[in-house]
């Protein structure tokens, strides 16, 4: 079952006196068979910025929602994601009861099941060799069989199935992130920083680019004291020969690289600049570089390892 991509808004139900959660505020519950996925799902979930709850008794989630869009702390948590699935036993009883009472309150939830076929979630178990949590002392699959049972309600209402029976954990990853994001290196999130050679080279970098072949900003005495985030310094070392030429040329290789870690279900590159000492030329063009990236679509942070400043 397919009713459409979960990232579509769903009706905001709740009565005209209900109270009006924060603006913006939603609700995802990950749900569905043991074994079919669920934790993999909510690691991408949090990946994407959600904030992410595992194993929740279904009552707390009323008051959670709660605290959240009432807190006005200034920490800005819009988007919370809860795994609720059997685990909570007898609690799980009470998840239709909370699911009517947020509509009540008007609060957008959505709900993502994973499923899978019965003999590739005993293959799982199999592989794992944990009990199913209602095995109870008997066969797996009567553990099975019981917990399809109990989510067949839930399942029917659920806004996104997927079936994980012939996914690996790289296609799961794929699924979600066309369901809740779209396709496509914008999914992909970029951070440059800036760094200097003399200070050693980065080892958490999936890119490295040397602009220690441009001329350095440093020996120019008005300069010297600036840094790449200072116009005149950024103008010196843009206009400098070579250095438009080779943002083209990386512009051009990097999109081709992000495009296929996105089919590769690699959503965070980091690209790392360097100069001789971190302060005028690296920064000037990971400002550069950053600027170009997002004309493209793509969500790019920049800092300065260096100066331990943030853009």
């Amino acid at each position: 079952m397919d009713r459409g991509s979960i990232a579509a808004k769903k009706g905001e139900g709740g009565s005209a006196d209900s109270p009006a959660p924060a603006d913006g505020f939603e609700v995802l519950l990950i749900t569905g068979m043991s074994g079919a996925g669920r934790s993999h799902a909510a690691d991408c979930v949090e990946d994407m910025g959600w904030y992410v709850v595992d194993n929740l008794p279904p009552k707390l989630l009323v008051p959670l929602v709660d605290m959240m869009t009432n807190a006005g702390d200034g920490r800005g948590v819009h988007r919370l994601a809860a795994v609720i699935d059997v685990r909570s036993r007898e609690y799980f009883d009470d998840l239709n009861e909370v699911l009517s009472h947020l509509d009540d309150l008007g609060v957008r939830t959505r709900i993502l099941f994973l499923d899978a076929s019965d003999d590739v979630l005993v293959t799982r178990y199999e592989k794992v060799r944990r009990p199913h949590p209602l095995q109870h002392g008997n066969r797996l699959i009567d553990g099975i069989e019981e917990e399809r049972a109990l989510l067949a309600n839930l399942k029917e209402r659920a806004d996104k199935v997927i079936d994980t029976s012939s996914l690996s954990i790289h296609q799961l990853s794929t699924k979600l992130y066309e369901a809740m994001v779209g396709s496509g290196p914008k999914t992909v999130s970029v951070h440059i920083f800036s760094f200097g050679f003399k200070y050693g080279t980065p080892t958490d970098a999936d890119f490295v680019a040397d602009v220690r072949f441009l001329p350095n900003p440093f020996w120019v005495p008005s300069l010297r004291e600036l840094t790449g985030w200072d116009k005149p310094v950024a103008d010196y070392v843009l206009s400098s020969d070579g250095a438009k030429a080779f943002l083209d040329a990386y512009e051009k290789a990097l999109l081709i690289a992000i495009e296929g870690y996105a089919r590769e279900d690699k959503h965070f590159v980091t690209i790392a600049v360097g100069c001789t000492g971190g302060q005028h030329r690296s920064v000037a063009m990971s400002e550069a570089l950053a600027s170009r990236l997002r004309s493209h679509g793509l969500d790019v942070t920049v800092s300065a390892r260096e100066q331990r400043r943030r853009r």
